[in-house]
């Protein structure tokens, strides 16, 4: 762009001379129609040199730069024309090609969608929405997909590749746990049922996992969130809402046996006893058949049961 028309764009005292800027922008516009778009860039130039405020010249200066392949200075004038009360349409739907071009998908959406507040069924405005949409999932899908690889690439190192006391080492060995993803897959719990394995070297374990802002039986956790989420989704599907659901199972007026199997399972609330499996509450000492029965009768009154394995 000339020096005259950097100074127009940014001087706001420059005067506008209406007159000459119409005859520079008709011999633009033949200049255009011509196909020659170096002569039309330079009578463009002048003609918004002349009248910076006019619209129609800003635009057609803009698209000709823009198909030059100028699209810094074609993005800059783009952004003159809808950056006023009553904003260009094409410049909105050309600035925001230009923006997804360089992944600018917020700014594009933005530009788009005022096109569609002020024209609902323009065509391009709509059929760009969609690649505008389209292009903003495939950039989420691709960083979730990386995060995901990195995340799995953490978890496949080796726990000896950490600075672990021989014991633990041998402890973890013998345990079969290979990776920072198994030391993920067992309770703390668990670690401290093994023979010889003790709170030293428990503590050195979960000061390794938090470094790495993992922690002891975090898997096991996911998992059950996971089946809880489906679970519930299901239950609400046959008619279970919030509040019955969340109803404590103290309210189900239990036999003694069968609320301690239940205190021994953490089971607190209706829906966490629907995601218990029959196996599940007969693996309980001392649970047995009557109180499997007492538990599915008090659930099927409420319309709801336990979790089927298949779940």
């Amino acid at each position: 762009m000339s020096q005259d028309t950097a100074t127009a764009l940014v001087d706001a005292e420059s005067v506008r001379d209406t007159a000459t800027a119409s005859k520079y922008f008709d011999a633009a516009f033949e200049a255009e129609q011509n196909g020659d778009r170096l002569a039309a860039i330079e009578a463009y130039e002048a003609a918004y040199a002349a009248d910076p405020d006019n619209l129609d010249t800003c635009f057609r200066l803009a698209y000709c730069l823009d198909l030059m392949g100028e699209t810094e200075e074609a993005q800059h004038l783009y952004e003159a024309c809808v950056n006023v009360e009553k904003p260009h349409l094409n410049a909105l739907i050309n600035l925001a090609v230009l923006y997804e071009d360089v992944g600018k998908y917020a700014q594009a959406e933005r530009c788009v969608r005022q096109v569609l507040t002020t024209e609902p069924n323009h065509p391009r405005a709509r059929l760009y929405i969609k690649d505008i949409m389209a292009s903003k999932a495939m950039v989420i899908d691709d960083e979730q997909e990386k995060r995901d690889e990195k995340h799995h690439a953490l978890l496949d190192t080796p726990v000896t590749d950490f600075e672990l006391s021989v014991r633990t080492r041998n402890a973890l060995r013998k345990m079969n746990i290979r990776t920072l993803g198994d030391l993920l897959k067992v309770t703390e719990a668990e670690l401290r049922s093994f023979k010889n394995f003790g709170d030293a070297s428990l503590d050195e374990i979960k000061a390794m996992l938090a470094q790495k802002g993992l922690r002891l039986g975090q898997s096991v956790e996911q998992h059950q969130e996971a089946v809880k989420q489906q679970v519930y989704d299901q239950l609400r599907e046959q008619g279970g809402d919030n509040e019955l659901l969340n109803k404590s199972v103290n309210e189900l007026n239990l036999s003694v046996r069968a609320r301690k199997a239940l205190a021994l399972l953490n089971t607190a609330s209706v829906g966490d006893l629907c995601l218990k499996t029959e196996a599940e509450l007969m693996g309980v000492k001392n649970f047995g058949m009557t109180s499997l029965v007492e538990i599915k009768e008090r659930l099927h009154e409420l319309g709801l049961g336990l979790r089927s394995l298949d779940s």
